[in-house]
């Protein structure tokens, strides 16, 4: 064996006897990233899961509340003897969702502005909104707003939030004559 061979053979010896004490080390150590996301998700993935349960339970309920002030609304709409039913207008509303019940609290209002003005001025009476509607093109609309609203309890509660939360919604649509 020459001294190159004699070199690489005692390099290598000494590489072999340190390898034990090294992956024994690594050994030691294998465990801890496991340990490490385990306590991650604990603190940081259970809260965001609940939280994102809580809030999406909610917006379910506000989805169905809107979807319920809407269906009162397009009962509403088709004509103003409707329009002033507002029993039937709770009844459209409430068959709307299950979710709610006879918790569920609809009102309307009828109500009536210029066409060139929707968001202005709101008058109570056809005549009065006529008479205010000047313009070649501007006259008076009748308009229902129907609004439904709810108490909902979310599943859990979190520190600083309320147990039971109102949830509402309203919709507005011309009446049609």
């Amino acid at each position: 064996m020459g001294p190159f061979s004699q070199l690489v053979a005692r390099r290598f010896h000494r590489l072999r006897s340190t390898l034990p004490a090294g992956c024994l080390a690594l050994r030691n150590e294998t465990g801890s990233a496991v340990v490490e996301l385990g306590l991650m998700l604990a603190f940081l993935g259970v809260p965001l899961l609940l939280a994102t349960s809580y809030f999406g339970v909610l917006l379910i309920d506000q989805i169905e509340v809107a979807n319920a002030a809407h269906a009162g609304a397009m009962y509403a709409m088709t004509s103003s003897t409707f329009a002033e039913d507002s029993a039937n207008i709770v009844a459209a509303a409430q068959a709307e969702t299950n979710r709610f019940g006879s918790n569920l609290a609809v009102t309307s209002s009828i109500y009536y502005v210029c066409s060139t003005a929707l968001s202005g001025t709101q008058y109570s009476t056809q005549a009065l909104a006529n008479a205010a509607c000047t313009g070649g093109t501007s006259h008076g609309l009748e308009l229902i707003s129907v609004t439904a609203s709810a108490s909902v309890t979310p599943p859990g509660s979190f520190p600083g939030h309320a147990k039971t939360v109102a949830v509402s919604s309203t919709s507005v649509m011309e009446v049609e004559e």
